[in-house]
């Protein structure tokens, strides 16, 4: 086959399963992480259990790793079909669980980000719990004065609040914060802080949308010394009740795309030409000055960019090695391109600063999900999943990601609600097949198990044992299917060897390794059948 992954390739297999009676099946092809479930289905449809399926991925591990060595590539990749066969052999028959669910939703961060995903689950006829920390709903929005687009903030903030506040299945709860959090996908639990008392809340599936902050440049330039000094944030305040300085000078990437935030702003740059558009539009003969790395008005906001060069605003590039010094009101830099520096005596220097992680820490303890080296939240992956989490149930938006612009953080939002209404349609969940179980017997009770997992499945419960004419109450270990991923953490942890990964136990694997220690003696293919001899 050129393309097993083709429909007609599908055609085949299931034509091959019927025809020989198969009971195994092995594709030998690419990655189990995108194309497993499509293999997995089209055995379903045979009428063969899809978890006597297993995939040998030779592009990732084979052709792709070692393109400039094909004969020890080729070599390889017999190895990787050979293990499948083997490890494939031992597979059992494995089935899904039906569990029930809550039908509810809870969305943390109540800024645009946030209410526009409760707005959206809402409107699909869903509970949703909005929890935001600050007394009055609307986030980082509510520092700015005017949009890219001209729009007053005030008015979208408006009409948004007053959809959320009117929507009969949302329910707002300022002033607070999550503290703990139990379960699993479909059947959360929770209990929320507010104004010193506590709350419980239970949900099937929860966002994220906690935003960011501003980054506050203490000793950079003089910031926080000279009250001539501001950031990009203080100066869209000012704006709102105009400024009488004439001239103006910005400085790009402060506290960012260095070794302490590798990350670049991404709204950075725009705020700061609408700024100076802002400025020249009130004041034509004030001078604006921006000084940058590197002008990443991407997209249609490089109209920004033209606008603010037709206005008169200066651009002038410096190189990172060569900063730009603040001393009494001067602004001293190295002009890159005439190669010499200049000094611009400055009303106000503006700092344009990044956003940086909110004290994502807390969430990330409760859900266990990860954060990225800068403490913002990462996706489960940046293609396949762009707003989930790695714990299913769990999604993400807005700037708790990374920093994002307006529209931006709104579509993402509608994405993580889209998301999250997947699973409150649903009217039950199913587990995975491939789990972990426990053998009762072996198990001594003694929580590795507990410790290890990363998805909270394993609980320990009493167990009445008698013994002769003794009774007494011990600990067992107990595995919730929902909950669990088949990741064999507690598996491998386990010193009585209680648990047993399914799909992937220890005898599985054992085989697949004898197997490739072997050697194949023979493989041939005879109308999309390959048959080994080990």
């Amino acid at each position: 086959m050129l393309y097993a992954c083709s429909s007609d390739s599908q055609v085949t297999i299931k034509d091959a399963i019927a025809k020989n009676n198969l009971n195994r099946v092995v594709v030998a092809s690419c990655t189990p992480r995108t194309h497993e479930p499509l293999f997995q289905n089209t055995c379903r449809e045979a009428g063969l259990n899809p978890y006597l399926f297993e995939l040998a991925n030779i592009r990732e591990h084979c052709s792709w790793v070692h393109m400039k060595e094909k004969e020890k590539a080729t070599e390889k990749a017999k190895g990787v079909v050979q293990m499948a066969v083997a490890k494939s052999a031992l597979f059992q028959p494995l089935y899904k669980q039906k569990v029930s669910l809550i039908n509810k939703a809870l969305v943390l961060g109540g800024g645009v980000a946030g209410m526009t995903v409760a707005l959206d689950i809402a409107n699909n006829g869903y509970s949703v719990t909005l929890v935001e920390k600050e007394t009055e709903l609307g986030g980082m929005l509510k520092e700015m004065t005017e949009l890219y687009d001209g729009k007053k903030p005030s008015d979208v903030l408006k009409e948004l609040i007053l959809k959320v506040n009117e929507n009969k299945n949302i329910v707002v709860v300022n002033e607070a914060k999550l503290i703990k959090v139990e379960g699993y996908l479909g059947n959360f639990k929770g209990i929320i802080q507010a104004k010193g008392k506590e709350m419980a809340v239970d949900f099937g599936a929860a966002v994220v949308a906690t935003g960011a902050r501003n980054f506050e440049p203490a000793g950079l330039f003089n910031y926080g010394k000279d009250s001539r000094v501001v950031t990009q944030a203080q100066l869209e305040k000012m704006l709102g009740n105009g400024i009488s300085a004439k001239n103006i000078t910005m400085i790009q990437c402060v506290g960012a795309r260095n070794k302490e935030r590798e990350y670049c702003g991404r709204t950075c740059c725009i705020d700061a030409v609408k700024n100076a558009i802002r400025i020249k539009k009130a004041n034509s003969n004030a001078n604006v000055y921006v000084l940058y790395r590197d002008m990443r008005t991407y997209g249609v906001m490089e109209r920004l960019y033209e606008e603010a060069r037709d206005l008169g605003v200066i651009f002038i590039k410096y190189d990172a090695e060569k900063p730009p010094a603040v001393q009494d009101g001067a602004v001293t830099v190295h002009d890159s391109m005439l190669n010499e520096d200049i000094e611009i005596a400055s009303d106000l220097v503006v700092l344009s600063t990044p956003l940086v992680a909110g004290e994502n820490e807390e969430i990330n303890q409760l859900f266990k999900i990860p954060l990225d080296k800068n403490k913002f939240f990462l996706e489960a992956h940046p293609k396949l999943r762009p707003v989930d989490f790695a714990t299913d149930g769990v999604f993400l938006c807005g700037s708790a990601q990374a920093p994002k612009l307006l529209d931006e953080a709104i579509s993402q939002a509608s994405a993580a609600a889209s998301r999250a209404c997947t699973i409150l349609s649903r009217k039950f969940i199913e587990t995975e097949g491939a789990v972990s179980v426990v053998n009762e017997a072996k198990c001594i009770g003694c929580g590795t198990c507990v410790t290890m997992c990363p998805y909270n499945a394993p609980s320990l419960y009493d167990v009445t044992v008698k013994v002769e004419e003794v009774t007494y109450t011990t600990k067992k270990s107990k595995i919730n299917p929902a909950a669990c991923k088949g990741c064999g953490s507690c598996a491998a942890a386990c010193p009585a060897g209680a648990i047993t990964a399914q799909h992937f136990s220890s005898k599985e694997i054992g085989e697949a390794i004898d197997a490739f220690d072997k050697g194949v003696r023979s493989i041939s293919i005879e109308k999309g059948v390959v048959e080994v001899t080990v």
